[in-house]
């Protein structure tokens, strides 16, 4: 069993992907969470989710929904983040 990421190697996991993915194109926060747990990225979905929403609230990203600008928090189904 490995122990849990920090919200500080989350967001840095974020930044990292996104930034190398570009402005032009988006991440899913399950790359994240497989880049920070391969065998058991599921369980880090709803904190890697909340920090993606914490950068956002920074302008650090942008969190989209079907290429859409929306606030991670309150919408439903899959999200992509892009770095601003």
């Amino acid at each position: 069993m490995t122990d849990t990421p920090t919200p500080e190697r989350m967001r840095s996991v974020l930044l990292e992907l996104a930034r190398s993915r570009g402005p032009e194109r988006t991440i899913c926060p399950s790359e994240a969470a497989r880049a920070l747990d391969a065998n058991d990225w599921r369980k880090l979905m709803e904190p890697v989710r909340d920090q993606a929403c914490r950068l956002a609230d920074e302008g650090l990203v942008e969190i989209t929904q079907k290429g859409a600008a929306v606030d991670g928090r309150t919408v439903r189904g899959p999200i992509r983040v892009r770095i601003r």
